[in-house]
């Protein structure tokens, strides 16, 4: 093994770029590939102070809880470091890991000495958890007796060759590969990389052809294998993936009674046919990211055409406004079509694993669409999961409240939190991305980014306040003059579609066109699947500016979402606003938002750390509203997305 340039810490976050020349070079790949994280440099108003405090709080604020719950001892106590019995749930191990992704990330793009020391620790006690063969999971091994831990490994003890959906033993290693990998590409340190080297193998000397062939229980391992073939260009890690995958809806054992079934855990088809998004919204979501590296790596069509009308089944009819899936509380996964109660579930970590998805989508086809969804998702439904000081979370995210619901330090299933702590630095990776002699600008984030363009060095510089102003400035810098596509995202939003598809719609229309200049001369705005195109020979200094008119919209949903009818949305640019009772005397639920009132917009400096806030005036009546993402940091009290017209 050896340490990666800098440009080689590519977005290992989304998963996408071999770092090492090898055998796997002859494999194929994303068509389109993003530019890492780590050769991009936020300085936007909006999301520079939420990466800051992730990197200084969140981190941080996981590791102690991590440590005061117990989970960090238990490696400890099973590498016989410390005395003592298990604590917490079979699940907690990947906690752990998923922070130590988060800090890797932080690594790459700031050195930090005491961070850097702190990991080494933790891996050492990881390393003496590990038993000889390479089998780690710290509940086993500690003889907790928690009910969902089996006999044996692997298998759940209550149903013979039943795999073992609740005891995640697969899920904890998928995050140990994603958090080895990750810390391998920002250190250059095998120290966790050879834990899960030594895992990996011993996963796949027991699954195969003629050896275990069931599916793993909330998938995840798929994800985390795919990550470690890209570090090590190991072609059984790949095949493995795969192997899991299409274990799946094979009928080879049954589900342990107590359990939800087959569609619970996406098992009641062989994934090449399955249509419809179904069951635990999470576990559904993180295979559908598998499948898509599948379908890229491997070149697998039917996996393709099966994550394609998978995404046309959530988009179309499954889909939150503020882009988070898993209606139902009771399973934690997809309702049927159009059933999209506002006192959703939304966990936050559905919104991460459908942001990963959505981001995989478009490097899979190269369509805007995705990359729509994808920003719906950051602005709203994953951004309402963290609070401003990076130690507060959301672990459902609603659309409505009747006043009784906030924020918490923690949870005692802690997924959301270290999750968070992991996905926020992933998110410059998904500015930019590059396709041959074509450049793609994402998403509208201030800042700048180095990017290889068919070999050609180029310097992307964006000046823009977005999401609160629409105008964006773009400075293309080429090493020398360069002739290239630059590809310009048109958002759907801008372009009269809320989303893809017709489950909501503007309620009103807008006249304002979207302009662009190059040089400060008008060009025109032709999208060619979402993307204004570029072509033409670029020299440095040259400048491109994108308006996105910003007035506020109302949005209304399909009429078969009940949840929704005889009521009004509101939306101004990516953001998407809600009432809360501490701005409205109180209560919220029962207000009135009818068609004649007039809305207007106000930056508010000093609130919220700064937003934009939507005033609604009518005869006798007033409303303000706020941007989703930042309600119940003023207190617990009503809140609602969904307003009544009449």
């Amino acid at each position: 093994m050896r340490k990666l340039t800098i440009v080689g810490m590519v977005a290992l976050a989304a998963g996408m770029i071999q770092p090492f020349a090898g055998a796997a070079e002859s494999r194929k790949d994303y068509p389109v590939q993003p530019v890492p994280f780590t050769a991009v440099h936020v300085e936007s108003v909006f999301w520079t102070p939420r990466l800051e405090t992730n990197r200084q709080t969140t981190v941080w604020y996981d590791f102690k809880r991590c440590e005061e719950t117990g989970r960090i001892d238990n490696f400890a106590k099973a590498g016989g470091l410390m005395a003592g019995s298990f604590r917490g749930s079979p699940f907690d191990d990947s906690d752990v890991y998923k922070v130590m992704e988060g800090a890797a990330y932080s690594l790459a793009l700031q050195p930090d000495p005491k961070l850097d020391d702190y990991l080494d620790g933790l891996i050492a006690k990881i390393a003496a958890a590990q038993e000889p063969d390479g089998y780690l999971y710290t509940a086993r091994k500690l003889g907790c007796k928690d009910r969902r831990i089996g006999k044996d490994r692997w298998l759940n003890e209550r149903g013979a060759q039943s795999p073992g959906f609740d005891s995640h033993e697969l899920y904890n290693l998928g995050h140990l590969y994603e958090a080895a990998a990750a810390h391998f590409e920002a250190t250059g340190k095998t120290n966790l990389l050879g834990v899960a080297i030594r895992s990996a193998d011993l996963v796949a000397n027991t699954w195969g052809k003629g050896k275990l062939e069931i599916p793993s229980g909330h998938q995840e391992i798929e994800i985390g294998l795919v990550k470690l073939f890209r570090v090590t260009h190991d072609e059984k890690y790949l095949e493995l993936a795969k192997f899991l995958l299409d274990c799946r809806g094979n009928g080879r054992y049954t589900i342990p009674p107590g359990h939800f079934g087959t569609l619970y855990y996406s098992d009641h088809k062989p994934v090449t046919q399955q249509t419809e998004a179904v069951g635990h919204s999470v576990r559904s979501a993180y295979m559908y990211s598998a499948m898509a590296d599948v379908a890229a790596i491997i070149g697998d069509d039917a996996y393709a055409k099966a994550i394609d009308s998978l995404w046309n089944s959530v988009v179309g009819h499954k889909l939150y406004l503020t882009g988070g899936i898993g209606a139902d509380k009771g399973t934690e996964g997809f309702g049927p079509d159009y059933v999209l109660p506002n006192e959703a579930y939304n966990e936050t970590c559905a919104a991460i694993a459908n942001a990963l998805w959505n981001h995989r989508m478009f490097l899979l086809h190269g369509d805007s669409k995705y990359l729509d969804v994808l920003e719906r998702i950051l602005y709203n439904g994953f951004l309402s999961g963290v609070g401003l000081t990076g130690n507060k979370f959301f672990y459902p995210n609603p659309l409505a409240s009747h006043g009784n619901y906030g924020r918490s330090p923690w949870f005692g299933c802690a997924c959301c939190p270290v999750n968070i702590v992991r996905f926020l630095p992933e998110i410059p990776g998904y500015i930019y991305a590059i396709h041959g002699g074509n450049a793609y600008v994402n998403l509208f984030i201030a800042g700048t980014a180095k990017l290889k363009v068919d070999d050609k060095s180029v310097e992307i510089r964006q000046a823009t306040r977005y999401p609160w102003d629409g105008h964006v400035k773009m400075t293309i810098n080429p090493e020398k003059a360069a002739t290239f596509s630059l590809n310009i995202r048109i958002p759907g939003w801008a372009r009269n579609e809320p989303v893809p598809g017709d489950l909501y719609r503007y309620a009103d229309t807008n006249t304002e066109a979207v302009e662009l200049k190059v040089n400060g001369e008008a060009v025109p705005v032709n999208p060619v699947k979402g993307f204004a195109c570029l072509n033409r020979q670029w020299k440095r200094g040259d400048t491109v500016e994108l308006t996105l008119p910003m007035p506020i919209r109302r949005i209304v949903a399909n009429p078969l979402v009940k949840d929704a009818l005889g009521k009004v949305a509101i939306q101004r640019g990516p953001v998407v606003y809600c009432a809360e009772g501490v701005d409205n005397g109180g209560k919220v639920l029962d207000k009135i938002l009818d068609g004649n009132a007039t809305l207007s917009a106000e930056f508010r400096a000093h609130l919220l750390n700064g937003v934009m806030v939507v005033k609604a005036a009518s005869a006798g009546s007033s409303l303000t509203l706020a941007p989703y993402y930042s309600w119940n940091h003023r207190g617990v009290g009503e809140m609602a997305v969904w307003l009544k017209t009449r």
